[in-house]
């Protein structure tokens, strides 16, 4: 496992993207600052300062693209949420990867797909992790949110954080690809902090409030709708 490591960079997926083809399976990119990190549905992540964890992961499975590489977000917030509890804290998911503690945002999952023309080159997983910030800057935040050192009382160190990181997802990485969102999915829902509510789900093309039942082997949110049963493989929890 090769890391790169980087003092600033616009994001470290859109520099692993760009790089992929000089970069072997398993690389690790992290930087001290981003200047323009992204979440999901093009969201801004906003940078905390330099004491806090941007890192993407660049995986070249194979030289095909495999429905299991849309769930690697949900296997990477799993693993996350082991992670913290190894620090006292109670993360818990909102589908399909943010991570929560004291219900608030304290990391955010992207994975994004790189092709050159007709041909899969590789997948670029990120993450973003407050790690130590103060109660000031996560104001700039539009949603609530938290840091890691807040929850605990004290700093917290980058370098040990992202080792347990690497360790634990790289552990089961080969069995979660060969068994799939199932192989996660009783740890996934004693993690979930929604099922049996009623919620705001927003797709890409649609906006509905319905009650969250499941998830299913697919990692597919199940909800019920005006009393009909729907299998959402995309979107956002509001």
């Amino acid at each position: 496992m090769d890391i790169i490591r980087l003092e600033e960079v616009d994001s470290t997926n859109t520099f692993a993207k760009n790089n992929i083809d000089n970069f072997a399976d398993m690389t690790i990119i992290i930087s001290r600052r981003q200047n323009a990190g992204r979440g999901r549905f093009l969201r801004k992540w906003i940078d905390l300062g330099d004491e806090n964890l941007f890192c993407s992961i660049i995986l070249k499975t194979s030289d095909n693209f495999y429905p299991i590489y849309s769930n690697l977000t949900q296997y990477l917030s799993a693993v996350l949420c082991t992670v913290l509890e190894k620090y006292d804290v109670v993360p818990k998911i909102k589908w399909p990867n943010d991570v929560l503690v004291s219900d608030k945002k304290i990391a955010g999952i992207l994975c994004e797909t790189v092709m050159r023309g007709n041909n899969f080159k590789g997948l670029v997983l990120g993450v973003g992790v407050n790690l130590n910030s103060n109660i000031e800057n996560l104001s700039l935040i539009d949603k609530s949110a938290t840091a890691l050192n807040l929850e605990i009382g004290r700093d917290v160190n980058i370098s040990d954080f992202l080792d347990e990181l690497l360790e634990e997802f790289f552990k089961n990485y080969e069995t979660f690809l060969e068994k799939g969102f199932a192989y996660i999915r009783e740890y996934y829902l004693e993690k979930a902090n929604f099922i049996g509510n009623e919620i705001t789900v927003v797709t890409k093309h649609e906006k509905f409030t319905c009650l969250a039942c499941d998830v299913n082997d697919s990692g597919e949110l199940v909800v019920l709708k005006n009393g009909v049963k729907k299998f959402i493989s995309a979107g956002d929890i509001l």
